[in-house]
């Protein structure tokens, strides 16, 4: 069931949004080479409770960290260790989420450590104007396979390709919900888009094939053919204009 969502939980989610981004910023500032994913995830724990929220992903169906880390062929879902050291030339997909008085905001982004490859950097780049071309469609009326479309359209249309297996998905009470966002499609196809719903938008792209695997870790996803991964996520709004992004703030 999609669920709309009313002022009160609007301006709950835009809060939940904002404790989401500023971790997410938080893990950003903190990356270099020789730190270890468990550092991070720590500080991003601690800053989530500071806040008076909780981190939504610990403990969900038993994810043991606050933020999944992932490095290089890790599409998604990496979990935080001591021994996992980020190094120069890595790319690291970091992804937070924050509960707030019963909601959810979820994002993640892709981070070069230090100086990376130009295929690295285009691939983060590629897979960040993905996600804006979809805020271009992503308005009340129009359906979820135009969101879809338009950042297959994008990706591909840039050399790389969409990863299936995992899609974006609703946003709210729970940290997934209704409908399934699909990072690919056919415009015009898919549940209609109404103002006051809230999606997790979230373009994985690979830097080779679309196909993936997980590891015996039950939770880390890694390209099948070892190539790079890219990971860009906001917590949308949908307006009766223009989307607004839940999870970025100004650094201003």
């Amino acid at each position: 069931m999609i669920i709309i969502k009313n002022s009160e939980q609007t301006a709950l989610m835009k809060k939940a949004g904002r404790i989401t981004a500023e971790a997410l910023l938080l893990a950003r500032d903190m990356i270099r080479p020789g730190i270890s994913t468990k550092e991070i995830d720590k500080r991003v724990h601690d800053f989530i409770i500071k806040c008076g929220a909780t981190p939504s992903f610990l403990g969900y169906g038993g994810f043991p960290g606050s933020a999944c880390i992932s490095i290089n062929d890790e599409v998604i879902h990496g979990i935080p260790s001591e021994r996992k050291i980020l190094a120069e030339g890595d790319i690291v997909k970091i992804d937070v989420g924050a509960r707030y008085r019963g909601y959810n905001g979820d994002s993640a982004r892709t981070f070069p450590v230090g100086k990376v490859s130009d295929e690295a950097l285009r691939l983060i780049s590629v897979t960040e104007e993905s996600f804006y071309e979809a805020m271009k469609v992503a308005r009340h009326g129009n359906r979820v396979g135009d969101v879809g479309a338009a950042i297959e359209n994008f990706v591909i249309s840039n050399g790389f390709s969409i990863v299936r297996a995992y899609t974006g998905h609703g946003v709210g009470a729970e940290l997934h919900e209704d409908p399934s966002v699909p990072n690919y499609g056919r415009a015009g196809r898919g549940p209609r888009l109404y103002s006051g719903m809230t999606l997790a938008i979230e373009p994985m792209v690979n830097a080779g094939v679309e196909d993936v695997r997980v590891l015996k870790d039950k939770w880390t996803v890694v390209t099948a053919d070892g190539k790079l991964s890219a990971h860009y996520e906001n917590s949308v709004l949908i307006t009766d204009s223009d989307p607004i992004l839940l999870t970025v703030v100004s650094e201003n």
